[in-house]
């Protein structure tokens, strides 16, 4: 008899449910970003899931990466919407709002509909090295 290998547990996140109707987009890309999920659109970092620390409500929820000027509206439009209290220049919808899987699921449409108040440009890492260099 053979051992069979199945290699290592692979944990699903808890948003995987939220980033599923995005995966036929040809523009949409996932990657992993502290520890989270970042949702990318046509190269722009649009929502951001965080993996939900156990007592942490700072990180229980989805962030909305958008700029400042953006704020009023989006916030306006969905009043469940925050400034993240660790990234305010993201908006944040807390898990724990009662309204959570249905503004969730409304901001991932607005990602697919290529909202403009969505989506932030990310400095490449050659600004960021250099940035660094300065630092030092």
């Amino acid at each position: 008899m053979r051992d069979i290998h199945f290699g290592k547990i692979k944990k699903v996140h808890p948003y995987a449910w939220l980033w599923e109707p995005l995966e036929g987009d040809p523009g949409f890309f996932l990657r992993a970003m502290f520890g989270g999920r970042a949702a990318y659109i046509d190269g722009k970092l649009a929502l951001y899931f965080p993996f939900p620390a156990d007592n942490d409500p700072d990180w229980r929820g989805v962030c909305v990466c958008t700029g400042r000027e953006h704020h009023a509206s989006l916030i306006a439009e969905f009043p469940a919407l925050e400034p993240h209290r660790i990234l305010p220049k993201w908006l944040f919808l807390p898990e724990e709002n009662d309204r959570f899987e249905a503004v969730a699921e409304k901001l991932v449409s607005l990602a697919k509909r290529r909202d403009p108040r969505l989506g932030v440009i990310g400095k490449s890492k050659s600004a960021r090295q250099k940035r660094r260099q300065k630092r030092s």
